[in-house]
């Protein structure tokens, strides 16, 4: 189950299958993420794909050389671009693949207007969804839910993602849900109705544990996404931000130009591939290496090209050798800037009473550590309020809870009434009355044994002791404990075995610590494999922009500008 592989090659068979000879791929705004994200441009112009051009752009040239490769999502606004294009026509032929199931009235609409007769096929090809990892998707959708329930276009596109991704791994999975929260029951409904509206689509080789798709809520758990991480993926993601792979360093101080973007994708930068969930330490150390691996490669200054067999060494290693150096220098200016960000911001003394807020249950060590953070004036109003989010969260009804005292606190700060606000959103959001799990004290006699050891041998990284509450989940699904009165079936069946097939989906987003956490059981759990998704995916900026625009505290002008930054409309 490896989902940059099942987009990846329904891409290819789009471009094999419209035969040799120089092609344009016309897309659209999402499908362009969909693409970038598991090609690069010059992959795909080894494959005669020449040009790429977005359907809505108004002033493409009328090329007829061309064949055209078109991958769209099948809604209106695109069917009818599609129509006005084949009235007429800039290429000479046209392959039309839509990510999506596309209605026969859609298809009858294009076949009226193809008076031409330049269409050779049109074809669904389930691509609907962002591939970021192998085993984590997204469908980029930041504000879902309006209040506890969705908001209706998102939810269509969700639907429409999660039953494409189910399409696209060859999987008709029975459906659980976590039963606290209303949204994740209607999520369910809507791919059940799909599978069995389009139950021809979904008739794939039986296997014998048939698939489970597991719906879960972000609400269960608001904990992780307010955490600073420190392995490599999820943290560029928490401090510089990750979009479709690209990282913005344009704030970087003495930036150079040819840096102000970079791409960190896994698929094509080995570094990065080996890196990715290593904690900040250890990438420090092999950047070292890197950088020591390129002195010994780069090309001696003197270097006497006498021969022509000395010409022709270093033109074969001058690419190998220009790729390193592009290499080294992304990932050292990454690096740096996030070394730079941790000392400025004090990031390790934050982090530190971050992950005693998330994992122990000393109230006055933690009261203490927050305050004492608050008079720091290298903390941020951002990590200020973060911490008294964590503090309100854990102890929101504990007997001696102080959080007006840290509001206060705040204020004194000059924290702006913005985060303040979020304080309350946050508890709103993800507070003891919405949980429909317990977040913090441990519940069996196993899981308090395991807390005693824990605190007994001291941990190994005080900077990543906390586990995402989506281990424990796992960890009871894969035994078959999952208790069926919190995490009820869809419909009559249940499962008689263990799993081994699992694709978990969480409304209101997933984080890169949830899928290190899946990465991990995918490795140790031999004849398991999880893929997760979620309606996108976070770091604390982007969590706090979800809980503003489900607008549970206040209807506030800042929740709708969140909102209309929202996916596209289906």
């Amino acid at each position: 189950m490896n989902v940059v592989f099942a987009v990846k090659q329904y891409i290819s068979k789009m471009i094999e299958d419209s035969g040799p000879g120089m092609k344009v791929l016309l897309m659209d705004k999402e499908t362009t993420g969909i693409v970038s994200m598991v090609y690069t441009q010059s992959e795909i112009l080894q494959k005669e794909v020449y040009l790429f051009e977005r359907i809505d752009s108004q002033n493409r040239e009328i090329m007829k050389h061309l064949k055209a490769i078109c991958f769209l999502r099948p809604t209106k606004e695109n069917v009818d671009y599609l129509i006005q294009e084949l009235r007429r026509p800039k290429y000479s032929i046209y392959f039309i693949y839509f990510s999506n199931v596309i209605s026969k009235s859609d298809v009858k609409s294009l076949a009226e207007a193809d008076e031409q007769e330049v269409v050779a096929e049109v074809q669904e090809f389930y691509g609907d969804y962002i591939a970021v990892n192998p085993h984590l998707f997204s469908l980029n959708i930041l504000g879902c839910c309006q209040g506890r329930n969705w908001d209706p276009v998102q939810l269509s596109r969700t639907t429409q993602g999660l039953t494409a991704l189910l399409l696209s791994l060859k999987k008709c999975p029975m459906i659980r849900y976590q039963l606290s929260s209303e949204a994740a029951k209607r999520l369910a409904e809507c791919v059940k109705q799909v599978i069995t509206k389009e139950y021809e689509l979904f008739e794939f080789r039986r296997t014998e544990v048939p698939p489970l798709l597991l719906i879960l809520d972000r609400c269960d758990d608001a904990i992780t996404p307010l955490l600073n991480q420190w392995t490599y993926q999820a943290m560029v993601h928490e401090l510089l931000g990750i979009n479709n792979n690209r990282i913005d360093l344009s704030r970087v101080p003495g930036i150079s130009k040819d840096l102000r973007e970079v791409v960190l994708s896994a698929e094509n930068d080995e570094f990065y591939a080996n890196n990715m969930y290593l904690n900040f330490a250890e990438i420090g150390s092999n950047i070292k290496n890197l950088m020591e691996d390129f002195q010994k490669k780069k090309p001696k200054e003197q270097q006497k090209l006498e021969s022509i067999a000395d010409m022709k060494a270093f033109v074969e290693n001058y690419p190998q050798f220009k790729k390193m150096s592009g290499t080294v220098s992304k990932h050292v200016t990454v690096v740096g800037e996030l070394s730079r960000l941790v000392s400025e911001r004090n990031l390790l003394e934050v982090s530190e009473v971050e992950q005693e807020l998330a994992c122990q249950n000393d109230h006055s060590s933690a009261l203490q550590n927050v305050k004492r953070l608050l008079q720091n004036p290298k903390v941020t109003e951002f990590d200020a309020a973060r911490l008294v989010m964590l503090y309100a969260l854990h102890y929101e009804r504990h007997s001696s809870n102080s959080l007006p005292g840290l509001m206060m606190d705040l204020r004194n700060k000059g924290v702006s009434e913005k985060y303040r606000k979020l304080v309350s959103a946050v508890v709103e959001y993800g507070g003891k009355r919405v949980r429909g799990s317990d977040l913090f004290s441990p519940k069996d006699a196993v899981a308090i044994t395991k807390q005693f050891l824990k605190g007994l041998k001291g941990v190994e990284n005080v900077y990543t002791q906390h586990q995402p509450f989506l281990h424990e989940t796992l960890d009871h699904l894969i035994k078959g404990k999952l208790k069926e009165n919190l995490y009820p079936y869809l419909g009559p069946s249940t499962l008689r075995d263990r799993p081994q097939d699992i694709i978990v989906f969480i409304i209101g987003g997933a984080t890169y610590e949830e899928a290190l956490t899946v990465y991990n059981l995918n490795r140790t759990t031999p004849g398991v494999r999880i893929v997760l998704g979620g309606t996108t995916v976070h770091n604390t900026k982007s969590f706090l922009e979800e809980v503003l625009a489900s607008g549970l505290h206040s209807r506030s002008k800042e929740s709708s500008q969140v909102t209309s930054r929202s996916a596209s409309r289906r």
